[in-house]
Formats: structure tokens, C-alpha cells, sequence
């Protein structure tokens, strides 16, 4: 059974960071080239891209993070981690752990076949 579970989040103010986590198991295959990515959902809005990442380790972010978060990820210890920095207010929300398999980038929530429960993040001024 496919399982991603999140860890990290938190309640910080403004300016402060946090790095999430999430453990991947349950794969039958190597994770290594699996498109894998944070998303994140804020009370009333939609769940939105924030930063994916290839079997190749190319990265994508979201406009509003660029430069304030890094995805990265451990094939080894099947692992996936979002550094952010220089959290502000608009990025509170819940964060999810997205996974699918190999191939190149995938931008739309759709195309993720397996998820996580997320792991809540609270920015206050």
C-alpha cells in the first residue's frame, strides 16, 4: 500500500522557516524517477502547485515561492523536503505531498495519482 506521510509544519511569524518532510513507501519500483511535489491548500481556495521536482531533479516553483523555497529530495531514504524561507502570511495553509510516476514534470494536481494527509503551516505577521 502506497503511503506519503508529511512532517514539519508548524505555526511561525513572519520571516521564520520551516522545512517539510515526507516519507514515501509502499512503491514496487524505485522512486527515483518519479515526479514528486508540494501543493497546498489555504481555508476557501483551491489546492495549488508550490514546488515539483523530476526524476531528474529539475525543479519547478510556483511565482509566489520562487527564491523563498528549495524542493529537494532523498531517493535513498525515499524522502521529499521543502525548505521555506522567509515564510509570509499568504503561505499559511495545509501542505501535501504529491507523487506519480516516471516521466517528466507534472503541473496539474490532476495528474498525481498518490497523496498524503498534509502537514499544516501557519505564518502569522
Amino acid at each position: 500500500q502506497v503511503q506519503l506521510v508529511e512532517s514539519g509544519g508548524g505555526s511561525v511569524e513572519s520571516g521564520e522557516s520551516l522545512r517539510l518532510s515526507c516519507v514515501v513507501s509502499g512503491y514496487t519500483y524505485s522512486i527515483s524517477t518519479m515526479c514528486m511535489g508540494w501543493f497546498r491548500q489555504a481555508p476557501g481556495k483551491a489546492r495549488e502547485q508550490v514546488a515539483l521536482i523530476d526524476g531528474d531533479t529539475n525543479p519547478n516553483y510556483a511565482d509566489s515561492v520562487t527564491g523563498r523555497f528549495i524542493i529537494s529530495r532523498d531517493n535513498a531514504k525515499k524522502m521529499l523536503f521543502l525548505q521555506m524561507n522567509s515564510l509570509k502570511v499568504e503561505d499559511t495553509g495545509r501542505y501535501y505531498c504529491a507523487a506519480e510516476g516516471p516521466g517528466g514534470l507534472r503541473f496539474l494536481r490532476r495528474e498525481y495519482g498518490d497523496w498524503g494527509q498534509g502537514t499544516q503551516v501557519t505564518v502569522s505577521s
